[in-house]
């Protein structure tokens, strides 16, 4: 059960992670050296370490 709760989690933070860097204005995405259409990525491995 434990294992579901965190798996439940992680994803929830994931799609977090992907909506706030996918909601960034594109001056500061440019200023932090983001490409927006790397989200999905950027997310991955931040959270699953991918």
């Amino acid at each position: 059960m434990n294992m579901l709760l965190n798996t439940i989690n992680k994803r929830r933070l994931y799609n977090r992670t992907v909506r706030e860097i996918s909601s960034l204005p594109v001056d500061v995405a440019l200023d932090l050296g983001i490409y927006k259409g790397d989200a999905h990525a950027l997310a991955a491995r931040a959270v699953y370490g991918e």
